[in-house]
C-alpha cells in the first residue's frame, strides 16, 4: 500500500467489509502488531462496554493508523495533510449528528484536514467484551503513560484513603519503554497504604503499511488513542470520569513563535481539546452515561506537579526515571530515553530544577552545548526568544480558543509562573558555558606552553 499526503483510508471491521468504489486504501485490526485482545484488554474488563465507548475507541484506533500511515513530507508545505477516513460505527445516528465535531477535533489534534465517515456496523460483527468473572470494580480511573505528571498524579491518589481500588490504564510500546514505565509503576506501589491499584495494560504499534517506507514520525493522535482506551475502560468499571494528568504549561503549550503554532506546538491535553472531547462523548453517550475526560494538573507548572509528587512520598529519583521526552518511544533504542533538547525536555528539566534546585536525569545532550547541531537547537534557541519577549494576556488569546467558562487571566498567570521556571535554564546554561569557556582556556594555555617548549 502507497501512501501520500491525500489518502482514504476504510477501516475494514470483518475481511467482507470492503470499499466500494472511490480510491480507498484499507487498514484495520491487521494494521496492528499487537494480538487484538492485547491492544483492547477484552479480558480484563469486570463489565460491558457500552456501543459509543467501543465505536469512540474504533475511531481513535483509526485515525491513529491513519495519523501513522499518511506522511507529511509528501504535503505542499511537508506538514499539513488531508485525510480523508471511513469508519464503521454502532451507533451510526448519534455519530452521523455530530456534525463534523470529530473532524474539527483532529484538526486541532494534528494540524490537518480531517473528512471523516461514518457506516453501520452490523450488530453480527460487533466484538463485545467478555467480563472477567470476579473482577473488582475500580473507584476512579486515571491514564499511566510512566512520565513525570501521571507518575505524580497516581502518587497522589495512591495515598488517598478511598475504599475503591484505582485503575491505571497503561499503554506500552515494547522494548525499554515497558521496562521503564513498570519501573516506574513500582515507584507508585511503594506508596500505597490501605488504598488498591489496579493496571490495565493496552498496547498500540503499527505495523507496517507494506510500502517500505518508514511510518509518519510524527504522532498527534496518540493522546486521543491513550484517552479513548481510557474510557472505554472506565465504562466497563462504571467510573464517569478519566483523569489525564498533564500539567498546565505543556497543555496549554503556547507557541514559542508563530510559525510553530502548528508543527511544534501540541494539543492533546489543551483546555479546548478537552472540552471538544466532552462534547462529542455527550453527543455519542445519549442515554447510555457519558464519561468526562479532566485534567488534573490544568493549573499547575511542571515545577508545581513536581512538588505535589515530592509531598505525596515520591523520591527525586522516582521522578528523574520517567520520561517526559517528546520524540516517538519508537526511537528510543537504549541509552537514556530522555533526549534533553525537544521542549517537554526542557519544561521537565525546569520543573525538576524548581522543586529541588537540581536535576540529575542523564539525558542524551545538552541543548546550549556547542556539539548540538543548528537543527537539534531548534527549541533552545526558540525558548531564549521567548523568554526574552514580552507576554501578554493577548498572546494567550490569539492561539487555541480557551473553552467558555475559562478564565483567561488564569491562563495568563500560569504561563507567567512556568515562565519564572523556564527562566531558570538561562542561568543553569551560562554556567555550563563559562565552564566550557574555562576548560578551553585552559586547554589552550597547555598547548601554547608545550609548543613553546
Amino acid at each position: 500500500m502507497t501512501m501520500d499526503s491525500e489518502l482514504a483510508l476504510w477501516w475494514r471491521q470483518h475481511p467482507g467489509d470492503r470499499p466500494h468504489g472511490g480510491r480507498w486504501a484499507e487498514i484495520g485490526e491487521d494494521s496492528f502488531r499487537e494480538d487484538e485482545r492485547r491492544i483492547t484488554g477484552l479480558n480484563r474488563l469486570p463489565g460491558q462496554v457500552p456501543d459509543w465507548a467501543e465505536d469512540l475507541f474504533r475511531v481513535a484506533r483509526a485515525a491513529f493508523i491513519a495519523d501513522k500511515y499518511t506522511r507529511r513530507e509528501g504535503a505542499r508545505d511537508r506538514w499539513t495533510r488531508s485525510i480523508r477516513l471511513c469508519v464503521p460505527v454502532t451507533a451510526y445516528e448519534r455519530w452521523q449528528s455530530t456534525d463534523g465535531e470529530l473532524a474539527a477535533l483532529l484538526q486541532i489534534l494534528t494540524a490537518d484536514l480531517w473528512d471523516i465517515e461514518f457506516r453501520p456496523l452490523a450488530a453480527h460483527h460487533v466484538q463485545e467484551a467478555i467480563p472477567h468473572f470476579g473482577a473488582e470494580r475500580a473507584g476512579e480511573v486515571a491514564v499511566f503513560s510512566g512520565g513525570l505528571d501521571s507518575l505524580s498524579w497516581a502518587a497522589v491518589r495512591a495515598c488517598d484513603e478511598a475504599s475503591q481500588p484505582m485503575l491505571l490504564v497503561m499503554f506500552g510500546e515494547g522494548g525499554s519503554l515497558l521496562s521503564l514505565q513498570q519501573r516506574v509503576y513500582e515507584s507508585v506501589e511503594r506508596l500505597c497504604g490501605a488504598r488498591r491499584l489496579m493496571l490495565l495494560q493496552m498496547s498500540q504499534t503499527a505495523h507496517g503499511d507494506g510500502s517500505g517506507r518508514r511510518l509518519e514520525r510524527s504522532s498527534r493522535t496518540r493522546g486521543l488513542l491513550y484517552a479513548a482506551g481510557a474510557i472505554r475502560a472506565a465504562t466497563a468499571h462504571g467510573v464517569d470520569t478519566v483523569h489525564v494528568p498533564e500539567n498546565g504549561q505543556l497543555a496549554l503549550n503556547p507557541p514559542l513563535t508563530p510559525a510553530r503554532s502548528a508543527a511544534l506546538s501540541t494539543r492533546s491535553v489543551h483546555p479546548w481539546t478537552l472540552a471538544r472531547l466532552n462534547s462529542l462523548i455527550g453527543t455519542v453517550a445519549g442515554d447510555q452515561g457519558a464519561v468526562r475526560v479532566v485534567n488534573p494538573w490544568a493549573w499547575m507548572t511542571k515545577g508545581e506537579v513536581c512538588k505535589a509528587g515530592s509531598d505525596a512520598g515520591l523520591a527525586r529519583a522516582d521522578l528523574e526515571a520517567t520520561l517526559s521526552c517528546g520524540k516517538s518511544p519508537t526511537k528510543w533504542c537504549g541509552g537514556p530515553p530522555n533526549c534533553g533538547i525537544c521542549f517537554p525536555c526542557l519544561v521537565r528539566r525546569s520543573g525538576l530544577l524548581t522543586a529541588y534546585g537540581t536535576d540529575s536525569t542523564v539525558y542524551q545532550g545538552k541543548p546550549w552545548s556547542t556539539s548540538i547541531s543548528e537543527a537539534r537547537g531548534e527549541n533552545w534557541r526558540a525558548l531564549q526568544r521567548w523568554l526574552l519577549s514580552p507576554y501578554s494576556l493577548t498572546d494567550v488569546l490569539t492561539d487555541v480558543p480557551l473553552p467558555q467558562g475559562t478564565d483567561p487571566g488564569a491562563a495568563f498567570e500560569l504561563i507567567r509562573r512556568g515562565r519564572g521556571e523556564l527562566a531558570r535554564l538561562m542561568d543553569i546554561a551560562d554556567g555550563d558555558v563559562a565552564e566550557a569557556a574555562l576548560r578551553a582556556r585552559a586547554w589552550l594555555a597547555v598547548a601554547r606552553r608545550d609548543l613553546d617548549r
